[in-house]
Protein backbone atom coordinates (compact mmCIF):
# COMPACT_ATOMS: atom_id res chain seq x y z
CA UNK A 1 0.00 0.00 0.00
CA UNK A 2 1.47 3.24 -0.80
CA UNK A 3 1.83 6.47 1.62
CA UNK A 4 -0.62 8.41 -0.61
CA UNK A 5 -3.35 5.32 -0.55
CA UNK A 6 -2.78 5.78 3.03
CA UNK A 7 -2.89 9.22 3.59
CA UNK A 8 -6.22 9.61 1.72
CA UNK A 9 -7.99 6.99 3.31
CA UNK A 10 -7.50 8.70 6.52
CA UNK A 11 -8.24 11.81 5.36
CA UNK A 12 -11.79 10.46 4.14
CA UNK A 13 -12.36 9.50 8.12
CA UNK A 14 -12.36 13.13 8.91
CA UNK A 15 -15.92 14.77 7.21
CA UNK A 16 -16.17 18.35 6.13
CA UNK A 17 -19.20 20.39 7.30
CA UNK A 18 -21.25 19.18 4.48
CA UNK A 19 -21.21 15.37 5.41
CA UNK A 20 -22.04 15.01 9.30
CA UNK A 21 -24.22 13.00 9.14
CA UNK A 22 -21.72 10.46 7.44
CA UNK A 23 -19.34 11.11 10.52
CA UNK A 24 -21.62 10.21 12.94
CA UNK A 25 -22.71 6.78 11.48
CA UNK A 26 -19.32 6.25 11.58
CA UNK A 27 -18.94 7.37 15.47
CA UNK A 28 -21.97 5.05 15.97
CA UNK A 29 -20.06 2.09 14.19
CA UNK A 30 -17.39 3.04 16.35
CA UNK A 31 -18.94 3.03 19.38
CA UNK A 32 -20.87 -0.04 18.95
CA UNK A 33 -17.93 -2.54 18.50
CA UNK A 34 -16.48 -0.82 21.29
CA UNK A 35 -19.20 -1.18 23.66
CA UNK A 36 -19.60 -4.95 22.34
CA UNK A 37 -16.09 -5.84 22.76
CA UNK A 38 -16.46 -4.42 26.12
CA UNK A 39 -19.53 -6.57 26.92
CA UNK A 40 -18.22 -9.94 25.73
CA UNK A 41 -14.93 -9.44 26.88
CA UNK A 42 -16.77 -8.88 30.95
CA UNK A 43 -18.64 -11.80 30.07
CA UNK A 44 -16.04 -14.00 29.11
CA UNK A 45 -14.02 -12.62 32.20
CA UNK A 46 -16.97 -13.04 34.80
CA UNK A 47 -18.00 -16.45 33.25
CA UNK A 48 -13.87 -17.45 33.53
CA UNK A 49 -14.29 -16.28 36.93
CA UNK A 50 -17.35 -18.18 37.98
CA UNK A 51 -15.96 -21.13 36.69
CA UNK A 52 -12.79 -21.08 38.14
CA UNK A 53 -14.67 -20.22 42.01
CA UNK A 54 -16.78 -23.57 41.10
CA UNK A 55 -14.08 -25.20 40.39
CA UNK A 56 -12.21 -24.01 43.67
CA UNK A 57 -15.16 -24.86 45.81
CA UNK A 58 -15.41 -28.47 44.59
CA UNK A 59 -11.63 -29.41 44.23
CA UNK A 60 -11.64 -28.24 47.85
CA UNK A 61 -13.44 -31.34 48.94
CA UNK A 62 -13.08 -33.72 45.86
CA UNK A 63 -9.77 -34.81 44.90
CA UNK A 64 -7.73 -34.34 41.78
CA UNK A 65 -7.77 -38.37 41.23
CA UNK A 66 -9.37 -41.10 42.61
CA UNK A 67 -7.95 -44.48 42.78
CA UNK A 68 -11.29 -46.80 43.73
CA UNK A 69 -11.01 -50.72 44.42
CA UNK A 70 -13.44 -52.73 42.87
CA UNK A 71 -16.36 -53.34 45.24
CA UNK A 72 -15.27 -50.67 46.88
CA UNK A 73 -12.51 -52.44 48.70
CA UNK A 74 -8.91 -51.74 48.53
CA UNK A 75 -6.51 -53.81 50.20
CA UNK A 76 -2.83 -52.83 50.79
CA UNK A 77 -3.65 -49.08 49.99
CA UNK A 78 0.11 -48.21 51.03
CA UNK A 79 1.58 -49.62 48.49
CA UNK A 80 -1.03 -48.17 46.09
CA UNK A 81 -0.19 -44.90 47.15
CA UNK A 82 3.25 -45.45 46.69
CA UNK A 83 3.27 -46.38 43.49
CA UNK A 84 0.86 -43.78 42.75
CA UNK A 85 3.31 -41.36 44.08
CA UNK A 86 6.11 -42.20 42.19
CA UNK A 87 4.19 -40.26 38.78
CA UNK A 88 5.93 -36.60 38.69
CA UNK A 89 2.88 -35.19 38.57
CA UNK A 90 1.68 -36.40 41.84
CA UNK A 91 2.64 -34.67 45.09
CA UNK A 92 0.36 -36.70 47.72
CA UNK A 93 -1.78 -39.62 48.26
CA UNK A 94 -4.42 -40.29 50.77
CA UNK A 95 -6.74 -42.98 51.35
CA UNK A 96 -10.36 -43.11 52.40
CA UNK A 97 -13.34 -44.91 52.94
CA UNK A 98 -16.65 -44.24 51.15
CA UNK A 99 -19.95 -45.40 51.91
CA UNK A 100 -23.87 -44.11 52.74
CA UNK A 101 -25.60 -43.98 56.22
CA UNK A 102 -28.80 -42.13 57.45
CA UNK A 103 -27.82 -39.35 60.00
CA UNK A 104 -30.59 -38.75 62.63
CA UNK A 105 -30.76 -36.39 65.28
CA UNK A 106 -33.90 -35.54 67.63
CA UNK A 107 -36.01 -37.72 65.12
CA UNK A 108 -34.86 -35.78 62.07
CA UNK A 109 -32.96 -38.16 59.47
CA UNK A 110 -31.33 -37.38 56.36
CA UNK A 111 -29.24 -39.59 54.01
CA UNK A 112 -25.98 -38.77 53.82
CA UNK A 113 -22.09 -39.75 52.20
CA UNK A 114 -19.72 -40.57 54.89
CA UNK A 115 -16.21 -40.31 54.48
CA UNK A 116 -13.55 -41.94 56.51
CA UNK A 117 -10.36 -40.15 56.79
CA UNK A 118 -6.46 -40.11 58.30
CA UNK A 119 -6.57 -36.34 58.96
CA UNK A 120 -2.60 -35.68 58.75
CA UNK A 121 -2.77 -37.08 55.19
CA UNK A 122 -6.18 -35.62 54.09
CA UNK A 123 -5.16 -32.22 54.77
CA UNK A 124 -2.28 -32.95 52.20
CA UNK A 125 -5.35 -33.89 49.53
CA UNK A 126 -8.20 -31.44 50.35
CA UNK A 127 -8.94 -28.10 51.97
CA UNK A 128 -10.78 -29.00 55.11
CA UNK A 129 -8.98 -26.74 57.14
CA UNK A 130 -9.60 -23.80 55.45
CA UNK A 131 -13.49 -25.00 55.43
CA UNK A 132 -13.60 -25.27 59.07
CA UNK A 133 -16.34 -23.46 60.36
CA UNK A 134 -15.69 -24.84 64.40
CA UNK A 135 -13.43 -27.63 65.12
CA UNK A 136 -10.66 -29.05 63.42
CA UNK A 137 -9.66 -32.07 61.18
CA UNK A 138 -7.35 -33.06 63.68
CA UNK A 139 -10.15 -33.65 66.17
CA UNK A 140 -11.12 -37.04 64.36
CA UNK A 141 -9.44 -39.55 66.63
CA UNK A 142 -9.38 -43.09 66.34
CA UNK A 143 -11.71 -45.09 68.41
CA UNK A 144 -13.30 -42.01 69.82
CA UNK A 145 -16.44 -42.00 67.34
CA UNK A 146 -16.04 -38.32 66.56
CA UNK A 147 -17.79 -36.56 63.28
CA UNK A 148 -17.71 -33.94 60.83
CA UNK A 149 -20.75 -32.42 59.28
CA UNK A 150 -21.59 -29.29 56.64
CA UNK A 151 -23.12 -26.48 57.73
CA UNK A 152 -26.02 -27.24 55.78
CA UNK A 153 -26.44 -30.64 57.59
CA UNK A 154 -26.06 -29.18 60.73
CA UNK A 155 -29.17 -26.65 60.29
CA UNK A 156 -31.65 -29.35 59.26
CA UNK A 157 -30.61 -31.78 61.70
CA UNK A 158 -30.43 -28.51 64.07
CA UNK A 159 -27.29 -30.76 65.24
CA UNK A 160 -23.98 -28.41 66.32
CA UNK A 161 -20.54 -28.97 68.15
CA UNK A 162 -20.96 -31.18 71.10
CA UNK A 163 -24.40 -33.04 69.83
CA UNK A 164 -24.60 -36.78 69.90
CA UNK A 165 -26.18 -37.80 66.46
CA UNK A 166 -26.89 -41.57 65.42
CA UNK A 167 -25.25 -42.92 61.79
CA UNK A 168 -27.51 -45.42 60.06
CA UNK A 169 -25.15 -48.11 57.80
CA UNK A 170 -27.42 -49.87 55.15
CA UNK A 171 -25.31 -52.87 56.15
CA UNK A 172 -27.66 -55.01 58.67
CA UNK A 173 -26.48 -57.27 61.19
CA UNK A 174 -28.13 -60.76 61.70
CA UNK A 175 -30.03 -61.03 65.05
CA UNK A 176 -33.04 -63.33 66.20
CA UNK A 177 -35.39 -60.71 65.68
CA UNK A 178 -34.37 -60.55 61.64
CA UNK A 179 -31.47 -58.42 60.05
CA UNK A 180 -31.31 -55.27 61.54
CA UNK A 181 -29.62 -51.76 60.77
CA UNK A 182 -26.60 -51.11 62.51
CA UNK A 183 -26.14 -48.30 64.47
CA UNK A 184 -23.88 -46.17 65.88
CA UNK A 185 -23.61 -43.13 67.89
CA UNK A 186 -20.82 -40.21 66.81
CA UNK A 187 -20.05 -37.10 68.54
CA UNK A 188 -20.23 -33.97 66.41
CA UNK A 189 -16.70 -32.11 66.81
CA UNK A 190 -16.77 -29.84 64.01
CA UNK A 191 -19.07 -28.11 61.08
CA UNK A 192 -17.56 -27.37 57.83
CA UNK A 193 -18.71 -25.18 54.62
CA UNK A 194 -17.40 -25.77 51.54
CA UNK A 195 -19.50 -23.35 49.83
CA UNK A 196 -21.04 -26.50 47.57
CA UNK A 197 -24.56 -27.25 48.64
CA UNK A 198 -23.70 -31.04 47.64
CA UNK A 199 -21.07 -31.51 50.14
CA UNK A 200 -22.87 -29.15 52.53
CA UNK A 201 -25.65 -30.93 52.92
CA UNK A 202 -24.82 -34.66 52.48
CA UNK A 203 -21.13 -35.29 53.37
CA UNK A 204 -19.53 -35.95 57.12
CA UNK A 205 -16.25 -37.29 57.92
CA UNK A 206 -15.10 -39.89 60.59
CA UNK A 207 -11.96 -41.09 61.33
CA UNK A 208 -11.12 -43.73 58.72
CA UNK A 209 -11.13 -46.37 61.39
CA UNK A 210 -13.77 -45.43 62.82
CA UNK A 211 -15.29 -46.27 59.39
CA UNK A 212 -13.89 -49.50 58.71
CA UNK A 213 -14.92 -51.02 62.17
CA UNK A 214 -19.09 -49.52 61.25
CA UNK A 215 -18.79 -50.98 57.84
CA UNK A 216 -16.96 -53.86 58.59
CA UNK A 217 -13.97 -53.39 56.35
CA UNK A 218 -11.58 -56.23 57.42
CA UNK A 219 -7.52 -57.02 56.81
CA UNK A 220 -7.06 -53.19 57.04
CA UNK A 221 -9.17 -52.53 53.84
CA UNK A 222 -10.35 -48.97 52.15
CA UNK A 223 -12.74 -47.75 49.38
CA UNK A 224 -9.77 -45.90 47.92
CA UNK A 225 -6.96 -43.69 47.76
CA UNK A 226 -7.17 -40.01 46.88
CA UNK A 227 -4.56 -37.86 44.97
CA UNK A 228 -3.64 -34.49 44.48
CA UNK A 229 -1.18 -33.01 41.10
CA UNK A 230 0.71 -30.18 40.70
CA UNK A 231 -2.44 -29.30 37.92
CA UNK A 232 -5.02 -30.07 38.02
CA UNK A 233 -5.68 -29.84 34.45
CA UNK A 234 -3.25 -32.26 33.73
CA UNK A 235 -5.19 -35.02 35.32
CA UNK A 236 -6.74 -37.10 32.51
CA UNK A 237 -3.18 -37.18 31.42
CA UNK A 238 -2.23 -38.84 34.55
CA UNK A 239 -5.25 -41.26 34.95
CA UNK A 240 -3.84 -42.76 31.63
CA UNK A 241 -0.03 -43.40 32.58
CA UNK A 242 -1.75 -44.76 36.35
CA UNK A 243 -4.09 -46.56 34.68
CA UNK A 244 -0.98 -48.65 33.01
CA UNK A 245 1.75 -48.47 35.59
CA UNK A 246 -0.48 -49.54 38.94
CA UNK A 247 0.08 -53.21 39.87
CA UNK A 248 -3.75 -54.10 40.28
CA UNK A 249 -6.70 -53.65 38.82
CA UNK A 250 -8.05 -50.63 39.64
CA UNK A 251 -11.03 -48.02 38.91
CA UNK A 252 -9.52 -44.24 38.29
CA UNK A 253 -10.93 -41.26 37.81
CA UNK A 254 -10.82 -37.48 37.61
CA UNK A 255 -12.04 -34.52 38.93
CA UNK A 256 -12.93 -33.91 35.23
CA UNK A 257 -15.24 -36.90 34.85
CA UNK A 258 -16.23 -36.71 38.34
CA UNK A 259 -17.91 -33.24 37.97
CA UNK A 260 -18.63 -33.12 34.35
CA UNK A 261 -21.87 -32.10 34.58
CA UNK A 262 -20.66 -28.67 36.14
CA UNK A 263 -18.49 -27.18 34.20
CA UNK A 264 -19.90 -28.60 31.29
CA UNK A 265 -23.25 -26.52 32.03
CA UNK A 266 -20.89 -23.46 32.55
CA UNK A 267 -18.83 -23.93 29.28
CA UNK A 268 -21.84 -24.30 27.09
CA UNK A 269 -23.79 -21.25 28.97
CA UNK A 270 -20.06 -19.03 28.34
CA UNK A 271 -20.13 -20.20 24.44
CA UNK A 272 -23.69 -19.18 24.02
CA UNK A 273 -23.76 -15.84 25.44
CA UNK A 274 -20.13 -15.07 24.34
CA UNK A 275 -22.42 -16.27 20.21
CA UNK A 276 -25.08 -13.38 21.36
CA UNK A 277 -22.81 -10.54 22.05
CA UNK A 278 -20.71 -11.19 19.19
CA UNK A 279 -23.58 -10.40 17.18
CA UNK A 280 -23.29 -7.18 18.84
CA UNK A 281 -19.80 -6.65 17.07
CA UNK A 282 -21.28 -8.34 13.96
CA UNK A 283 -24.24 -5.64 13.61
CA UNK A 284 -21.66 -2.61 14.84
CA UNK A 285 -19.15 -4.31 12.20
CA UNK A 286 -21.36 -4.08 9.28
CA UNK A 287 -22.46 -0.81 9.92
CA UNK A 288 -19.40 -0.06 8.36
CA UNK A 289 -20.75 -1.42 5.28
CA UNK A 290 -23.59 1.49 4.79
CA UNK A 291 -20.85 3.94 6.29
CA UNK A 292 -18.79 3.47 3.48
CA UNK A 293 -21.52 3.01 1.03
CA UNK A 294 -22.58 6.57 1.73
CA UNK A 295 -18.80 7.59 1.85
CA UNK A 296 -18.53 6.17 -2.19
CA UNK A 297 -21.60 8.09 -3.18
CA UNK A 298 -20.31 10.87 -1.65
CA UNK A 299 -17.06 11.05 -2.53
CA UNK A 300 -17.69 9.59 -6.48
CA UNK A 301 -16.40 12.88 -7.79
CA UNK A 302 -13.33 12.53 -5.74
CA UNK A 303 -12.91 9.25 -7.41
CA UNK A 304 -13.08 10.47 -10.99
CA UNK A 305 -10.67 12.97 -10.51
CA UNK A 306 -8.15 10.51 -8.75
CA UNK A 307 -8.69 7.68 -11.75
CA UNK A 308 -8.29 10.57 -14.15
CA UNK A 309 -4.18 11.05 -12.61
CA UNK A 310 -3.69 8.01 -12.71
CA UNK A 311 -4.79 5.98 -10.03
CA UNK A 312 -5.54 2.39 -10.43
CA UNK A 313 -9.06 0.23 -9.24
CA UNK A 314 -6.95 -1.30 -6.68
CA UNK A 315 -5.50 1.84 -5.39
CA UNK A 316 -9.05 3.10 -5.24
CA UNK A 317 -10.52 0.02 -3.15
CA UNK A 318 -7.38 0.46 -0.74
CA UNK A 319 -8.52 3.71 0.00
CA UNK A 320 -11.72 2.79 1.00
CA UNK A 321 -10.32 0.09 2.96
CA UNK A 322 -8.29 1.69 4.84
CA UNK A 323 -11.23 4.06 5.80
CA UNK A 324 -13.54 1.05 7.17
CA UNK A 325 -10.34 -0.53 8.60
CA UNK A 326 -9.25 2.56 10.72
CA UNK A 327 -12.93 2.41 12.18
CA UNK A 328 -12.72 -1.34 12.83
CA UNK A 329 -9.12 -0.39 14.31
CA UNK A 330 -10.11 2.28 16.36
CA UNK A 331 -12.96 0.72 18.01
CA UNK A 332 -11.29 -2.81 18.54
CA UNK A 333 -8.57 -0.91 20.96
CA UNK A 334 -11.01 1.14 22.65
CA UNK A 335 -13.22 -2.01 23.16
CA UNK A 336 -10.26 -3.78 24.31
CA UNK A 337 -9.06 -1.40 26.70
CA UNK A 338 -12.42 -1.04 27.92
CA UNK A 339 -13.24 -4.42 28.62
CA UNK A 340 -9.75 -5.42 30.24
CA UNK A 341 -10.55 -2.16 32.61
CA UNK A 342 -13.71 -3.29 33.23
CA UNK A 343 -13.38 -6.76 33.89
CA UNK A 344 -10.30 -6.20 36.16
CA UNK A 345 -12.54 -3.95 38.03
CA UNK A 346 -16.21 -5.59 37.84
CA UNK A 347 -16.40 -6.05 41.28
CA UNK A 348 -15.78 -2.36 42.97
CA UNK A 349 -18.20 -1.57 39.87
CA UNK A 350 -20.67 -3.51 40.64
CA UNK A 351 -20.21 -2.80 44.29
CA UNK A 352 -20.70 0.46 43.70
CA UNK A 353 -23.86 0.12 41.64
CA UNK A 354 -25.66 -1.81 44.61
CA UNK A 355 -24.19 1.40 47.06
CA UNK A 356 -26.05 3.94 44.51
CA UNK A 357 -29.81 1.90 44.33
CA UNK A 358 -29.18 0.12 47.58
CA UNK A 359 -29.53 -3.63 46.13
CA UNK A 360 -27.89 -6.40 46.20
CA UNK A 361 -27.55 -8.60 43.33
CA UNK A 362 -25.91 -11.67 45.26
CA UNK A 363 -27.24 -12.09 48.64
CA UNK A 364 -24.98 -14.32 50.40
CA UNK A 365 -27.90 -15.39 52.43
CA UNK A 366 -29.20 -16.99 49.17
CA UNK A 367 -25.53 -17.52 46.99
CA UNK A 368 -22.28 -19.05 48.07
CA UNK A 369 -20.51 -16.78 45.41
CA UNK A 370 -22.05 -13.61 47.08
CA UNK A 371 -19.47 -11.82 44.74
CA UNK A 372 -19.23 -11.61 40.92
CA UNK A 373 -15.72 -13.36 39.91
CA UNK A 374 -13.61 -12.13 37.17
CA UNK A 375 -11.15 -13.99 35.55
CA UNK A 376 -9.78 -12.36 32.61
CA UNK A 377 -7.88 -14.54 29.70
CA UNK A 378 -5.53 -13.69 27.39
CA UNK A 379 -6.26 -16.39 24.62
CA UNK A 380 -10.29 -15.04 24.73
CA UNK A 381 -9.07 -11.27 24.64
CA UNK A 382 -7.14 -12.00 22.05
CA UNK A 383 -9.72 -14.13 19.63
CA UNK A 384 -12.74 -11.42 20.71
CA UNK A 385 -9.62 -8.46 19.32
CA UNK A 386 -9.50 -10.97 16.48
CA UNK A 387 -13.05 -11.78 15.54
CA UNK A 388 -13.61 -7.76 15.71
CA UNK A 389 -10.75 -6.96 13.33
CA UNK A 390 -11.75 -9.64 11.12
CA UNK A 391 -15.52 -8.54 10.88
CA UNK A 392 -14.62 -4.45 10.35
CA UNK A 393 -11.99 -5.57 7.27
CA UNK A 394 -14.94 -7.99 5.94
CA UNK A 395 -17.07 -4.73 5.88
CA UNK A 396 -14.96 -2.79 3.41
CA UNK A 397 -14.82 -5.55 0.81
CA UNK A 398 -18.27 -4.68 -0.46
CA UNK A 399 -18.41 -0.79 -0.37
CA UNK A 400 -14.33 -0.78 -1.57
CA UNK A 401 -15.14 -3.09 -4.77
CA UNK A 402 -17.42 -0.45 -5.32
CA UNK A 403 -15.39 2.40 -5.22
CA UNK A 404 -13.34 0.48 -7.89
CA UNK A 405 -15.70 0.26 -10.49
CA UNK A 406 -16.69 3.90 -10.38
CA UNK A 407 -16.54 5.13 -14.01
CA UNK A 408 -14.63 8.89 -14.12
CA UNK A 409 -16.72 9.59 -16.84
CA UNK A 410 -20.20 9.29 -15.72
CA UNK A 411 -19.37 10.25 -12.08
CA UNK A 412 -18.06 13.89 -14.08
CA UNK A 413 -21.10 14.48 -16.33
CA UNK A 414 -22.85 16.39 -13.61
CA UNK A 415 -19.89 18.23 -12.19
Amino acid sequence: MSPYELFIGLRYTRAKKRNHFISFISLISLLGITLGMTALITVMSVMNGFQKEVRARILGVASHVQISGFDNRLTDWEFTAAEASRHPDVIAAAPFVNAQAMVSYDQVVHGAIVRGILPDKENTVADFESMMVSGALQDLQPGEFNIIIGMELSRSLGAYRGDKIVLISPQGQVTPAGILPRLKQFTVVGIFEAGHFEYDSGLVLIHMNDAQKLYRMTDDAVSGVRLKLNDMFLAPGVVSDLATSLTGTFYITDWTKQHANYFRAIQIEKRMLSLILALIIAVAAFNIVSTLVMAVTDKQSDIAILRTLGASPGSIMKIFIVQGTFIGVAGTVLGVSGGMLLAFNVGEVVAFIEWIFSVQFLSNEIYYISEIPSDPQAEDIVAVALVSFALSLLATLYPSYRASRVNPAEALRYE
